[in-house]
């Protein structure tokens, strides 16, 4: 029997710093709710808006994946390997932490902000050499199908690379069409984040920044009542 859990965009935590507002699709800083602290491996889903030439200044992490995917504006990244890169719309960039990293983020214009999805993955070994990528994924390669932003290392599949056995997708799936995914083994869950659009999901209606998880199923089906923009994060639920 699958297991499900719908998670409404108006649940989510929220702050604002002025310069920074951010929502918490999961427990994180100040924002605690304890049946939301992570789905599976999928341990931060933050969704944040940074205010012209404002941003984080440098900080630590250690072994955790960390993914971040811009939808508006572009984000100047600088870190302790060296990286002096600017991320933009469509491009997604990966971090494997290890044993350990610093690094900063700013938004690189003056003029506009920036909305920036950032997620953490538990990774399923600690400690590794910390590692660094990015890059375009055209917009016109998930219309209608999934586009893989990021595969497990240790496989063929496209994507970026992360250690642990998890996987993200992308879709920009059109009024009226459906789509399905087949989760790669029966440890896996799949956790859905709509970014824009409406869609069906075993009979729930998400919309705009609603989320879905399922586990203890083969695959997932999702339909379009709108023009949507979708995450799939397929993780493991660790035990």
């Amino acid at each position: 029997m699958s297991v499900t859990k719908y998670y409404p965009a108006d649940a989510r935590g929220y702050a604002d710093h002025g310069w920074l507002k951010a929502t918490h699709s999961f427990s994180f800083a100040r924002y605690y709710d304890p049946e939301k602290v992570q789905f599976g491996a999928l341990r931060v889903l933050n969704d944040d808006i940074i205010a012209p030439g404002m941003g984080f200044g440098t900080h630590p992490h250690d072994n955790m994946e960390i993914i971040t995917i811009i939808l508006d504006g572009s984000l100047a990244h600088k870190d302790s390997m060296g990286h002096t890169q600017t991320i933009v719309p469509n491009e997604v960039q990966v971090m494997s932490a290890g044993t350990g990293i610093e690094h900063s983020e700013f938004n690189a214009n003056r003029d506009r902000e920036v909305n920036v999805l950032q997620s953490w993955i538990f990774p399923d070994k600690v400690n590794v050499e910390p590692r660094y990528d990015q890059t375009n994924f055209p917009e016109e390669e998930r219309v209608n199908k999934w586009q893989t932003l990021v595969s497990p290392i240790d496989k063929d599949d496209a994507g970026l690379k992360i250690h642990q056995n998890a996987w993200i997708y992308r879709t920009k799936l059109e009024e009226g069409n459906s789509i399905v995914h087949d989760l790669h083994t029966a440890e896996n869950g799949a956790y859905l984040f709509v970014i824009e659009g409406s869609v069906t999901v075993n009979g729930q209606t998400l919309n705009k920044r609603d989320a879905y998880g399922i586990a203890d199923v083969s695959n997932v089906a999702m339909e379009a009542t709108k023009d949507s923009d979708v995450l799939l994060y397929e993780v493991p639920m660790l035990q």
